[in-house]
C-alpha cells in the first residue's frame, strides 16, 4: 500500500502543509495549516469510483492510466 505524508512547514510568510515539492496555499498559523493538512489526508483515504487519471512524469511524458476508487493511500501528518 502506498503512503502519504503531509508536512507542516514555514511558507510564504505563514505556515502551508506540502505533500512532495507541493505546497498548500498559506495559513496564518501552524495549527491552522495543521488542521487544513488532516482534513486533506483524511479525504485521500475515502474510496470513490474507478476512474481514468491522466498526469505528467517528471520527464514530461503524459500517461493516462485507470485509478481504482478503493485502492486509497494510508496518510499521515507530520509537524
Amino acid at each position: 500500500m502506498v503512503h502519504v505524508t503531509y508536512r507542516i512547514v514555514e511558507h510564504d510568510g505563514g505556515w502551508a502543509y506540502r505533500l512532495g515539492a507541493t505546497y498548500s496555499e498559506t495559513y496564518p498559523s501552524h495549527d491552522a495549516a495543521r488542521a487544513a493538512a488532516v482534513t486533506a489526508a483524511r479525504e485521500q483515504r475515502v474510496p470513490d469510483q474507478d476512474a481514468f487519471i491522466e498526469y505528467e512524469t517528471p520527464s514530461g511524458q503524459w500517461l493516462t492510466e485507470r485509478a481504482d476508487g478503493h485502492d486509497r493511500p494510508e496518510t499521515t501528518v507530520e509537524g
